[in-house]
């Protein structure tokens, strides 16, 4: 991290309300965050500092969308669903920040963009049928969690299912349905899930994304929309992941 020191500034953010939250969560969901130690399933487990952990988390992707910024933050949040804590994920990062920015900065249209390799089903299971949000999703299928296959498709959802050694030009190739939805929809404001584990080396998947794939990913989602903001998901490579945020940044700051 220390080369995106060098070149980005940095700033703190607050953490989450509850109000936050619940816009996007079960009360029930809240307390068994707060309260659990120990597993709440095979990849999510919940220690003393956990729930600081994720209303930061979720704060910092608020902040993001504050600053027209990215989020670099830990946990990740997109396979959270409204009720369940799943998939290392507590609660729904981008999620929450959008419906934050409806409420307070009182943008109308929100598009949330998810690259991540794994579907977003908790962006999905918080988002479907509220026609003020669009979600759309670039990921492997088959793979964990299991959803977002070609059928599963609504009003407000695309789901771009890709075969496992998608390359660059199969991630550009499908850009072309996320542009024409996103353009349709005219959001006021984009935001990203921007996970890193489609790159050739992440260990959890089988694609073939470069960091120019993902520059130039960055690039396209930029000219989206009038205000953009980007949230962390997953990565698990951590010799590359520094590399991979910055050239997406970098395709962020592209003109």
């Amino acid at each position: 991290m220390s080369v995106l020191h060098e070149r980005f500034s940095f700033a703190e953010c607050a953490p989450a309300t509850e109000v936050d939250v619940l816009r996007c969560h079960t009360s029930g969901l809240l307390e068994t965050v707060r309260t659990t130690r120990g597993w709440i399933d095979a990849d999510t487990v919940c220690t003393d500092t956990t729930y600081e952990a994720a209303l930061l988390s979720a704060g910092a992707a608020i902040e993001a969308v504050r600053r027209g910024g990215f989020a670099l933050s830990r946990p990740p949040g997109h396979h959270a669903e409204r009720d369940r804590a799943m998939g290392f994920c507590l609660f729904d990062n981008v999620a929450i920040a959008a419906r934050w920015a409806q409420a307070e900065l009182g943008l109308e249209r929100v598009a949330i963009v998810d690259w991540d390799v794994h579907h977003g089903n908790g962006t999905q299971d918080i988002v479907r049928d509220d026609e003020s949000l669009l979600f759309v999703s670039l990921h492997q299928w088959p793979l964990y969690p299991g959803t977002g296959g070609p059928d599963e498709q609504w009003q407000n959802v695309v789901n771009l299912p890709l075969p496992a050694g998608t390359d660059d030009a199969g991630y550009a190739a499908a850009w072309q349905t996320v542009e024409q939805a996103v353009q349709g929809f005219s959001p006021d404001l984009l935001l990203v899930s921007a996970g890193f584990d489609a790159h050739v080396d992440d260990p959890l998947s089988d694609m073939q994304l470069t960091a120019d794939g993902f520059r130039a990913l960055a690039r396209a989602a930029s000219q989206l929309a009038p205000r953009i903001a980007v949230v962390l998901e997953g990565g698990y490579n951590l010799r590359t992941l520094p590399d991979l945020v910055e050239s997406a940044l970098d395709g962020f700051d592209s003109p």
